[in-house]
């Protein structure tokens, strides 16, 4: 019993709560970045450089085919195209999570008032 009591004090604890906001709103955040990324900063990028869809971009290993049987066969590929567009996702998440730290660093700085020398 004395683990479960630990488990709930932890889990109605502000730290807790606070994280699973977190986690949630960082989800809604993500499905944005990508829409971001996918639907507004890769297309003018893909236009610039000759009517590329990064989605599409592959280097094909074995090409699909049937099998014997008739069986749809998936061809294998490297998709270093969609690898392209996860890595700006993260790009853009790193870099807004830097500035969201910062920007309460900042005003943790000015509620606590300059720091004086001391004597």
């Amino acid at each position: 019993m004395g683990m479960l009591k630990e488990f709930r004090e932890f889990a109605v604890k502000g730290n807790a709560v606070d994280m699973a906001v977190g986690i949630i709103i960082g989800a809604a955040f993500n499905k944005i970045v990508s829409s971001l990324v996918n639907d507004i900063i890769m297309p003018p990028i893909g236009m610039l450089l000759g009517g590329v869809d990064f989605k599409n971009l592959q280097l094909v290993l074995k090409a699909a085919g049937k099998a014997a049987t008739g069986e749809e066969i998936a061809a294998v590929a490297v998709r270093y195209g969609l690898f392209i567009n996860t890595v700006i996702d993260f790009l853009i998440v790193a870099f807004t999570v830097f500035m969201m730290v910062r920007l309460v660093n900042r005003l943790g700085q000015l509620r606590s008032g300059p720091k004086t020398a001391s004597a």
